[in-house]
């Protein structure tokens, strides 16, 4: 691990003001803020990340789940992914969300991670994690070993020729079909940005995975009111049954009038190089029969652009049965 300054705030302007202090963009880049610190520490002992400064923002008043005035939730970035989970409002009205925290790592991890942390979390690839091997995503132009290697846990859609790395996030896959809006204070003010916007696809530059600059701050992510009538479901598929990352899952609020859809949100996750809203599902599903074979359907649209490798072509159709199986569950 390589040597670092530490410095704890208790206050976010002066955390960011700290942090966008560097006179260039590559040096703000090198200070980080810690708040679990379930994926940075572990990043910086296999010396992925390497920050010259890290800030501590425990302290900052962020850790509280609030109603907005709209009906919704917002929902502070250092609010602990157990808490979250297990907090009357989220298991009431967005019960994808607490299903799909309570999926992810294991008791003591949830206890530690933050929703904040939670959205910025690093791919699982074991090339990324790996100084000694080349990835673009570690160090820009280095190469993808993982194309030709070992790629049975990544990405079949949204992939590049330079990166085929997965976004290992369950809570980022909830927060997507429930369609989130993360908030970000930076050097230059406050910014609410959809979650569809938030991550980005590699393409050539897959160092680059959100909008987040340096000395950015997430504060908050609010949670639209829930649909009325709606019921949601997360679904994942992986190895072992517990402290695994999913192969495939899917994450779906889906509302049924009359015994048609009236409503469908779709988010795939173990498949895509960003948390995977499918809107050819959605558009599949909207005013059709509430079915086996209208989720088949789906499904199927939701994988169709799907670009596997040569390990994990196997993910598409277990995709599309996890899609379907969710699907079912949530009509049922």
């Amino acid at each position: 691990m390589q040597p670092f300054a530490f410095a704890r705030a208790t206050d976010a302007d002066a955390a960011i003001q700290w942090a966008a202090g560097a006179s260039t963009a590559q040096q703000g880049a090198e200070v980080r803020f810690v708040a679990g610190g379930t994926t940075l520490i572990d990043l910086m002992k296999l010396d992925v990340e390497r920050p010259h400064q890290v800030v501590d923002i425990n302290h900052l008043p962020l850790a509280e789940v609030e109603s907005t005035p709209e009906g919704g939730l917002k929902i502070g970035a250092l609010v602990r992914n157990a808490d979250l989970a297990h907090h009357p409002a989220v298991q009431r009205d967005y019960a994808v969300l607490s299903q799909a925290l309570l999926a992810g790592a294991s008791g003591q991890l949830r206890n530690m991670a933050t929703t904040g942390g939670n959205l910025l979390q690093r791919t699982r690839c074991v090339y990324f994690r790996d100084t000694g091997m080349p990835c673009n995503k570690r160090e820009p132009g280095s190469g993808c070993a993982a194309i030709e290697g070992y790629n049975r846990n990544l990405a079949i859609l949204g992939t590049s020729q330079h990166c085929i790395a997965t976004n290992p996030s369950d809570m980022n896959v909830a927060l997507t079909a429930l369609e989130a809006t993360v908030v970000i204070r930076g050097a230059h003010g406050e910014r609410r940005v959809p979650i569809g916007e938030f991550f980005l696809l590699p393409g050539d530059t897959p160092h680059q995975e959100t909008v987040m600059m340096p000395g950015d701050l997430i504060t908050h992510v609010i949670l639209p009111p829930p649909r009325q009538g709606a019921r949601s479901h997360y679904l994942k598929l992986r190895d072992r049954a517990s402290y695994e990352f999913a192969l495939a899952s899917a994450a779906v609020v889906l509302a049924v009038e009359g015994g048609k859809v009236a409503h469908a949100r779709v988010a795939l996750g173990g498949v895509g190089t960003r948390p995977w809203r499918s809107p050819e599902a959605e558009r599949v599903l909207q005013g059709r029969p509430a079915t086996p074979a209208t989720f088949a359907i789906a499904a199927k649209a939701a994988l169709h652009d799907a670009r596997p490798q040569s390990q994990n072509g196997f993910k598409i159709d277990l995709a599309q049965r996890c899609l379907a199986h969710a699907l079912a569950t949530a009509a049922a």
